[in-house]
């Protein structure tokens, strides 16, 4: 990542330096990442977009966010958890989404293990259990981690209960989306530091 810092936009405004290239990433970056998420959908539906994101570019999964949410049902994991075989089906022909066998099983197989949850604390309190104790704020990109101690016992932790697609990276990026960790360089306008 080298020395890769802020980036200030036309309005004075510094943003973290994968912040600057979209408006898609402008927005996320300003409205939701790193913000805190709970509840059992909403976290879901992050987990879910974390692991359908892995090997492509965020912007990807931005640009087909509402698909995603009308084709697995708005996140909701009792109706992802029921899909059959039509479901699945569906899911591959449908363009507005990431075609990927195996991380349309996968989202099926985690609302699954979501459900399951619910009996020892649910899916809030296993990932909020994750959330370290305050780090210092990264000044540049190089000192953004892609992984952490934290991550990758959450990535076990998960795995332990039936969750799919879900290494350490992944782990990691929930967190930084859900608020978890807060990876906004100091300077930016959002970095709370």
């Amino acid at each position: 990542m080298g020395d890769l810092g802020l980036v200030v936009d036309e309005s004075g405004v510094a943003r973290c330096w994968w912040a600057g290239s979209t408006d898609e990433y402008r927005e996320y970056h300003d409205r939701e990442w790193g913000v805190a998420v709970h509840g059992e959908s909403r976290l879901f539906e992050r987990l879910t977009l974390e692991a359908f994101q892995s090997g492509l570019s965020w912007l990807t999964i931005l640009r087909k966010r509402e698909g995603f949410r009308s084709a697995f049902s708005g996140f909701d994991p009792e109706a992802v958890a029921a899909f059959g075989e039509p479901d699945f089906e569906r899911l591959m022909a449908d363009t507005a989404i990431v075609r990927n066998r195996l991380k349309i099983r996968a989202a099926i197989t985690n609302a699954q293990a979501v459900l399951r949850l619910r009996d020892h604390g649910g899916l809030d309190a296993l990932l909020w259990s994750f959330a370290p104790a305050g780090r210092p704020q990264p000044r540049t990109a190089a000192e953004v981690p892609a992984t952490t101690v934290e991550s990758a016992e959450l990535a076990r932790t998960l795995k332990l209960n039936g969750f799919v697609f879900v290494g350490p990276t992944t782990a990691y990026a929930a967190m930084q989306a859900c608020g978890l960790v807060n990876d906004h360089l100091a300077g930016c306008h959002r970095s709370g530091g």
